[in-house]
C-alpha cells in the first residue's frame, strides 16, 4: 500500500476449511453492511437536508455531508466521489465557505490520483494547500499536504514527497497532533521502504508506533502493524511479519475497514509467498481479491495483489491462471503508469512463456523487462540520492533558523552580560578565598571515587569475560554447525554433486535448521543485552491471557506439525505488574520448550493461579520429562545443556537460563517438577497489580 491516507487433505481438514471460508465470507458480507449503513446514513442526511437548504447553507451542514460522503464513495463508487465533489465545491463557492473549497478539492485530486492522471492530482492538492496556508488553517494544511506528498511518490518524484512530509512534521510537532505525527513518519517509513532501504523504514514505523501508544485508537495500531508486516516481509523477516500482520487483520475484521483489511490480506499472502508457502498464500491472496472484486474500487491498490497471484499461481503450476493475472497485472500498471508493477508483471510473463516453449513471447517480454529494470535502476539512484539532499536541506533550513534566533537573542544577551560581570567579579573574589580548601576536599573525593569505580570495572571486566566465552560457545555450537551443513549442501548442489530432487528432499531439515538458528539468536541477542546490562526491566500492568495467545499463534506451525493440543487455561483480564517484553520471551522460550519435548498428539496446558499478591503461572506438557540429576542443572548459572526434543529439534541450552534471569528480574520465581516419560510442568511467580491486588483482598 502506498502513503496513507502435495498431501491430500483429509475429510475432517477438508470441513475446518470449508467452515472458515463460510465464517469468513459472513464477516465480509457483515463489514459491507457496515460500510453501506454508513454511506446510506450520509444519503438519508443529505436528503433531509435539501428541502431545507436554504437555512443548512447558512451552517455549511449542507455541504460537509456532501464531502463526507464524497470520501466514502472514493474506493466503492468513484464517478460519485467527482459528483458530489463538484457539487460541493460549487456550493461552498456560492457561500463563501472556504474550508469546503479546500476539502472538495482535496476530493477532485484524489479523484483523478486514483485515475492515474498525477498532474491533475497534483494540481488539485496544491490548490487546497495553498487555500488552507492563506487562512492559516494548520489542520487543512497538514490534511492536504498528506495528500500531495502521496501524490508526489505515485509520480515518482520521492525528493519532493518527502519535502512536503517533513514540512508536516514540523507544523504537526508544533501543534503535538499525536495523530498526524503518526501518519506522517509513517508515510516516511513507506518512501524508504519504495527505496527497499528496509532499515529506516522500520526505524521511522517504530516512531510511529511509539505515537500510536499516546493515540490509543486501534485503527492507528493496525495500520501501522500491516505496514510494519509488510516491510518485514520484503526483509524476509518472516516471523516479524507474520506477527503484525495477524495484529492487524483481527482489528481490521473487528472494525471493518475493507481497503486496510485487503491490505492486510494480501501482506498476509506475500508472506507466505517470500516463503514459497504457495497454497497458503493462495488462499490469503484470495480473501484479498474478494474483497476487491465486491466492495474496493481501487485499482492501484489492486496492483500487488494481481502480481502476487501470478507469482503465487505460477508457484503452483498453474500457469494459464498465472498468465491472466499477470496480464491484467500488466494492462492496469500500463494504465496508471505504475512501471514498478509493469516490470513485475514482465518478469512473470517472460517465465510463463519460456515454460510454454514461446520464444518469442518470451523474448518479448524479457527485453521489456530488462528496459524497465535499467530505467527503474536510474531512476532509483537519482531518488535515494535527491531524497538524501532533500532531508539534509531540510535539517540545515531547520540549522539556520536557530543560528538566526540565536543571533537575536546574542544581541539582547549583551546589555544583560555588562551587569552580570560586576557581579561575576564579586562572586570570582569570593570564590578565591574558598578555592583552596574546597580544592583539598575535591580531590580527596575524587580519589575515593576512582578507586571504588576502577574496582567495579574489575568486577564488570571478570562478568563480560565470562559473558563472552558463554556467547562464543553457543555461536560456535548451535549456530556454526547448521550454517556450515547448510554451506556444505549448496556447494554440493553447485557442483553438481546432488541431483535437485535430492536437494529439494533436504528442505525441511534446512527449514527446521534456520527456525533454530533464528530462534537461538533471539534468545541469544535477550540474554546477552541482560548480561551486559543493556536491558532495562520496566514493569507495566499487561494481560497475561493476551501474551500467551500471542505466542501459541506464533508456535502454531509447530503445533500442528506434531498434532499436539496447546490449551490455555488463562481467562481475559489476568494482569500482572511486569516487563512485557520480557514475559513474552519467557511466555515463547518455556511453550517452544513444551512443543519440542511433547511427542506427536500430546497435549501442553498454560495456567495461572492466584496466590495472595502473586500470580502462579504453569507450562504442563506430557512430554518424555526430566530425570533429577538434569532438573538440577536447568538453572545453574553459566549453565549450558542442550538437548534434543521428540523429532530431533536441536536446542541452545540458553532458554530456561533466560527465562530464570527475567523473572527473577520481574521479582518472581520459576521452578520446574517433572517425572520422566510422564511429562514435565514449569511454574513462575510473578507480582499482581496493587491496586488489583488490594480490591481482591
Amino acid at each position: 500500500m502506498s502513503l496513507i491516507h502435495k498431501n491430500r487433505p483429509t475429510n475432517s481438514r477438508l470441513v475446518k476449511k470449508l467452515t472458515l471460508v463460510f465464517l469468513l465470507a459472513l464477516l465480509f458480507s457483515n463489514f459491507t453492511v457496515g460500510q453501506q449503513l454508513l454511506r446510506d446514513s450520509l444519503k438519508r442526511e443529505l436528503k433531509a437536508l435539501k428541502p431545507h437548504l436554504k437555512s443548512t447553507l447558512q451552517d455549511s451542514s449542507y455541504v460537509n455531508v456532501l464531502n463526507d460522503l464524497a470520501f466514502a464513495m472514493r474506493f466503492y463508487k468513484r464517478d460519485s466521489l467527482l459528483s458530489l465533489a463538484t457539487e460541493a465545491l460549487k456550493t461552498s463557492e456560492a457561500i463563501d465557505h472556504v474550508n469546503g473549497e479546500i476539502i472538495a478539492y482535496i476530493g477532485f485530486g484524489d479523484y483523478y490520483s486514483d485515475q492515474g492522471i498525477h498532474e491533475k492530482g497534483i494540481q488539485y492538492y496544491s490548490k487546497a494547500l495553498e487555500t488552507a496556508q492563506s487562512l492559516d488553517n494548520d489542520n487543512l494544511v497538514l490534511y492536504a499536504e498528506n495528500r500531495l506528498a502521496g501524490e508526489y511518490e505515485y509520480q515518482g518524484d520521492y525528493a519532493m514527497a518527502l519535502q512536503e512530509l517533513l514540512k508536516g512534521v514540523e507544523i504537526a510537532e508544533r501543534l503535538n497532533d499525536m495523530e498526524r505525527l503518526s501518519i506522517f513518519n509513517e508515510n516516511i517509513a513507506l518512501l524508504y521502504h519504495d527505496q527497499k532501504d528496509y532499515e529506516e523504514a522500520i526505524n521511522y514505523l517504530k516512531i510511529s508506533k511509539k505515537y500510536n501508544e499516546n493515540i490509543n485508537d486501534d485503527v492507528y495500531a493496525a495500520r501501522t502493524s500491516a505496514n510494519m508486516a509488510s516491510v518485514y516481509a520484503d526483509a524476509h523477516l518472516f516471523d516479524y511479519a507474520m506477527f503484525n500482520v495477524n495484529q492487524s487483520i483481527a482489528i481490521f475484521e473487528k472494525i471493518g475497514i475493507m481497503e486496510w483489511l485487503a491490505f492486510a490480506y494480501e501482506t498476509k499472502g506475500k508472506t507466505y509467498l517470500r516463503q514459497g508457502k504457495y497454497k497458503w498464500a493462495s488462499y490469503w491472496y484470495n480473501q484479498s481479491e474478494m474483497l476487491h472484486n465486491k466492495t474496493i474500487d481501487d485499482e492501484r491498490g489492486k496492483i500487488d495483489l494481481l502480481l502476487g497471484l501470478a507469482e503465487t499461481n505460477l508457484g503452483l503450476q498453474k500457469d494459464s491462471v498465472s498468465e491472466i493475472y499477470a496480464q491484467n497485472a500488466y494492462e492496469l500498471s500500463k494504465k496508471l503508469q505504475v512501471k514498478e508493477g509493469m516490470k513485475n508483471a514482465a518478469k512473470t510473463l517472460y517465465k510463463i512463456y519460456k515454460k510454454k516453449n514461446d520464444p518469442i513471447q518470451a523474448l518479448t517480454y524479457h527485453e521489456l523487462y530488462q528496459e524497465l529494470s535499467d530505467s527503474l535502476a536510474r531512476n532509483e539512484s537519482k531518488k535515494s540520492l535527491l531524497m538524501l539532499k532533500t532531508k539534509a536541506n531540510h535539517e540545515k533550513q531547520k540549522k539556520d533558523l536557530i543560528v538566526s534566533n540565536e543571533k537575536a537573542l546574542a544581541e539582547q544577551k549583551n546589555y544583560v552580560t555588562g551587569i552580570l560581570g560586576l557581579v561575576l567579579v564579586l562572586m570570582i573574589i569570593t570564590f578565591l578565598v574558598k578555592r583552596s580548601e574546597r580544592i583539598q576536599k575535591n580531590l580527596n573525593k575524587e580519589l575515593k571515587s576512582k578507586k571504588e569505580q576502577l574496582e567495579k570495572n574489575e568486577q564488570e571486566l571478570l562478568e563480560i569475560n565470562e559473558t563472552k566465552d558463554k556467547l562464543f560457545s553457543i555461536i560456535g555450537h548451535d549456530l556454526r554447525g547448521p550454517i556450515g551443513a547448510f554451506q556444505g549442501l549448496l556447494q554440493l548442489f553447485k557442483k553438481g554433486e546432488v541431483e535437485q530432487n535430492e536437494f529439494l528432499s533436504f528442505i525441511p531439515k534446512l527449514k527446521s535448521d534456520i527456525d533454530h538458528i533464528s530462534f537461538t539468536l533471539n534468545n541469544l541477542l535477550s540474554w546477552g543485552q541482560s548480561q551486559m546490562n543493556g536491558a532495562i526491566t520496566q514493569p507495566a500492568v499487561i494481560d497475561l491471557e493476551h501474551i500467551v495467545t500471542e505466542n501459541i499463534n506464533l508456535l502454531s506451525e509447530i503445533a500442528l506439525s506434531k498434532s499436539i493440543k496447546v490449551v490455555n487455561k488463562i481467562e481475559q483480564d489476568t494482569l500482572v505488574w511486569s516487563d512485557p517484553d520480557q514475559i513474552d520471551i519467557v511466555i515463547r522460550n518455556l511453550i517452544s520448550n513444551a512443543l519440542k519435548f511433547t511427542p506427536k498428539k500430546g497435549s501442553v496446558t498454560i495456567s495461572a493461579f492466584e496466590n495472595n499478591d502473586h500470580l502462579e503461572i504453569s507450562v504442563q506438557d506430557t512430554g518424555v520429562g526430566i530425570d533429577k540429576e538434569t532438573q538440577d542443572k536447568l538453572f545453574a548459572k553459566n549453565s549450558n545443556l542442550t538437548t534434543y526434543g521428540t523429532d530431533n529439534e536441536k536446542g541452545t541450552g540458553l532458554g530456561l537460563n533466560l527465562c530464570k534471569e527475567m523473572v527473577e528480574n520481574n521479582k518472581g520465581a520459576i521452578w520446574v517438577s517433572s517425572v520422566p516419560n510422564q511429562g514435565t510442568c514449569f511454574k513462575f511467580t510473578l507480582p499482581r497489580p496493587k491496586k488489583v491486588y488490594e480490591k481482591a483482598s
